[in-house]
């Protein structure tokens, strides 16, 4: 092939294989309800997700029974026998509910092993649709069994379908079905349908208290069509505090499971733009594509023979190809590879196509490359909060335009990438230009197959580095065409990472996708150091990064597409007679200015952040007008004292009138020796021998949150040091604040949506509990 085109063709085939990277991983969509029966429908299941997410349908919802009815009566149509399962549970972080499950059971002609189907129903807490969190995953479920039971075959292991309630809370309807259901002991390997997005690739996680190399070949075996996973996805996932109900099975009864869950367009995650329309339709099939497989499989394997003493590194490729290989290879591949590039440099030297000035010089422009590719990529974004405060108003930390700023990221370290090794290129040529950057990765590398062993596979690219470094140095002028395809691996390891990370965690970690691209940009040294030119290509990468950064500033604003979210609660203080506007949020709005004016004074609240999950507190306060809302009935009295004089004491709270939530609060350490709600013994979840030190917080900390899903009477019995005395903080709480006459609280415009993940559209009355009252 001509040189002259060898370059041309080389950047076309790098164009390609980044478009092959996003492509052909994901099952195409097109309308099929008149697909044959035994066929998993996206468009059935499709009917399932609407009839679920018309509104939301959280625990104590009106909507919350309608789903429910309607799960039992697809499960009826099915000819299959549906029981629930309903009881108060106490998780370990004091989270208390009374969740309904909805379990139905296929008797397989084995011994009674079971394989366990599983999602939740209910939506997020006031407002979410729950389209795809976590309707998606029950429609999947129903629209598979129904597919599976057409094909009319049988099948040895007996098939439970697990339909969980208030996970949204506290995995409680998990952890109920693990500690009180029969059916429990005979579970062996769930497989768990969640959502923390409206779109994207469902990425398959493994939930096991031992090593996943069985699992990890059984899902091989089981052969789905488009497998979406990595160890290092599985290795970051475990390290998140982010847990699904999977979760409970592993942790309280041992059991292993997949996960498959989708996190693109995070934006809607938990909030009212989680409604059908949202829901790709592809990734709704993916999950299919998953479960028909994997049902058909496990439903005659032996779930008996899947946890293991040997773990294995994966990963998925385009086009379904799925690869594995052993923990054990891990240290001696990083071995075998630091042997190779030390013995590449001798073979350098020896030919006089290495240079130690050059070597040395070209670490010069990947450090800088690094560093200021992060820190001004850092920096662009601290000065995008500054200039849009209205970012802060995404609890989820990704924005409606997060896309285009994962864009300009990439093009903005591309642009230093390209700028920084055109300035140092007559410095560093050849083959001594490549050094640094390997000697880089094998040093990460190194570092992975220690702390991060799940990530081990970026050693694979490393060896193609090291063959193309043989070429570069047996060649003067390498045809780059050759070295483009071997570079190609780098694209297919690196680049889903670098997409996926900022949608997962957030935009704040915008900085860390620089980085990352040049470290991919690294690793095609060995095509672009040998391009006539390479300031077009940093010219040609500034362009585009302007160009995106217009692009996302056109769609920062909010609209009826891009609704704003924003909170209002109202706080009666029950004991100073006084009530106040409470506002989580950054700005005001023409809908909260209302409440707090045009342009309020930010005053500090001495009210806690009511278990947010990004610990988001009130920023805005204001008064309110005082209205009568029905007290709660409290009850606190002795019980006389154990064998060491310690007090015991009964407190009871009877609401007065349809509230979704109460929340306790202790006002001063106190030395809990015991703690029961409900008949449940706290101490048995929490701590086991070193009872209730988890009560012993400091001001303001909660003690038990409670989920309400009618008026039950919470019944507490506590037993404290004798020398303490019991003072608590009650918030009573009902997402009433809109549909409360009193107030006249408008509906919000249709840009605008309540604030997911706190406490919102909520009237709460507070009260501090002592012997005196």
């Amino acid at each position: 092939m001509n040189n002259k085109f060898t370059g041309l063709f080389a950047f076309l085939l790098i164009i390609i294989l980044v478009w092959l990277n996003f492509n052909f991983d994901q099952p195409d969509f097109e309308p099929d309800k008149n697909i044959s029966q035994t066929h998993f429908s996206t468009s059935r299941a499709f009917e399932h997700v609407k009839a679920i997410a018309e509104e939301p349908h959280y625990l104590g919802s009106p909507a919350h029974s309608k789903v429910r009815n309607y799960i039992v009566e697809q499960l009826q149509k099915m000819g299959l026998e549906v029981q629930t399962q309903e009881g108060y549970n106490l998780n370990a972080t004091g989270v208390l509910a009374k969740p309904q499950n909805i379990l139905a059971r296929m008797e397989g002609t084995g011994e009674g092993d079971a394989l366990v189907l599983m999602s939740h129903y209910d939506s997020a807490t006031h407002s979410s649709f729950g389209a795809s969190d976590a309707g998606s995953g029950v429609a999947t479920i129903l629209e598979g069994i129904r597919a599976f039971m057409a094909k009319n075959s049988t099948h040895r292991n007996d098939i439970i379908l697990l339909f969980t309630d208030a996970e949204e809370l506290g995995l409680n309807g998990a952890a109920l079905f693990i500690e009180d259901h029969p059916w429990a002991k005979d579970a062996k390997l769930a497989l768990n349908f969640e959502a923390r997005g409206s779109g994207g690739n469902p990425f398959m996680l493994l939930e096991t208290n031992g090593k996943n190399a069985r699992l990890i070949e059984a899902f091989k075996e089981a052969d789905p069509d488009y497998p979406v996973t990595n160890s290092l996805a599985y290795s970051i996932y475990k390290m998140l505090p982010n847990d699904t109900d999977l979760t409970v099975l592993s942790e309280k009864a041992d059991i292993n499971g997949y996960n498959f869950a989708f996190i693109d367009d995070h934006y809607d995650y938990h909030t009212a733009n989680d409604i059908p329309e949202n829901l790709d339709m592809e990734t709704l099939a993916h999950q299919g594509s998953y479960l028909m497989p994997l049902l058909s499989y496990f439903s005659n394997h032996d779930l008996n023979n899947l946890s293991s003493d040997r773990d294995l590194i994966y990963l998925s490729l385009p086009f379904g190809e799925f690869f594995t290989y052993p923990f054990d290879w891990i240290m001696p591949m990083v071995v075998l590879a630091i042997i190779i590039f030390l013995g590449l440099i001798v073979y350098g030297f020896k030919r006089e196509r290495l240079k130690l000035k050059a070597i040395l010089l070209g670490f010069l422009p990947l450090i800088l490359n690094l560093a200021i590719s992060g820190l001004l990529m850092w920096a662009f974004w601290q000065f995008c909060l500054y200039i849009y405060p209205e970012y802060s108003e995404m609890e989820q930390g990704f924005t409606y335009n997060g896309y285009w700023y994962i864009g300009v990221s990439i093009f903005l370290a591309l642009s230093i990438s390209f700028l920084l090794y055109h300035v140092f290129r007559k410095k560093v040529k050849g083959a001594s230009v490549f050094i640094a950057p390997l000697f880089l990765w094998l040093f990460l590398c190194a570092l992975i197959a220690v702390y991060l062993k799940g990530a081990s596979y970026f050693i694979i690219p490393v060896y193609f580095g090291l063959l193309q470094l043989f070429v570069m140095i047996r060649q003067k002028k390498p045809n780059r065409l050759l070295m483009a395809l071997l570079s190609a691996p780098a694209i297919f390891l690196l680049l889903p990472f670098i997409w996926s990370l900022p949608v997962a965690l957030g935009l704040k970690m915008l900085f860390v996708t620089a980085i990352l691209v040049c470290l991919l940009f690294s690793l095609f040294i060995p095509v672009f150091t040998y391009f006539r030119k390479l300031r077009p290509f940093a010219v040609l990468c500034f362009l585009i990064f302007n160009i995106l950064v217009f692009t996302a500033h056109f769609y920062s604003d909010f609209n009826t597409e891009r609704p704003k979210p924003n909170s209002l609660v109202y706080l009666k203080d029950l004991d100073k007679n006084a009530a106040t506007w409470y506002s989580y949020d950054q700005l005001i709005d023409e809908w909260t200015a209302d409440f707090f004016g045009e342009d309020p004074v930010v005053k500090s609240s001495t009210e806690p952040n009511f278990s947010s999950k990004y610990r988001s507190g009130f920023k805005f306060r204001n008064e309110a007008p005082l209205i009568p809302i029905p007290e709660p009935g409290i009850i606190l009295e002795k019980q006389g004292k154990d064998s060491l004089q310690n007090q015991k004491y009964s407190l009871k709270i009877a609401p007065n009138r349809p509230i979704n939530r109460i929340d306790l609060y202790e006002i001063k350490d106190v030395d809990f020796k015991d703690f029961r709600v409900n008949q449940l013994e706290a101490g048995e979840i929490y701590l086991g021998e070193n009872a209730f030190h988890i009560f012993k917080r400091r001001w303001k900390e909660r003690l038990l949150t409670y989920y309400a899903a009618n008026q039950d009477t919470l019944r507490i019995e506590f037993t404290i040091g004798k020398e303490d005395k019991p003072e608590f903080v009650l918030y009573e709480s009902a997402y009433d604040l809109i549909a409360n006459k009193e107030l006249k609280v408008s509906e919000r415009p249709e840009d605008m949506i309540p604030k997911p993940f706190v406490l919102n559209d909520a009237t709460i009355l507070k009260k501090i509990i002592s012997l005196k009252n």
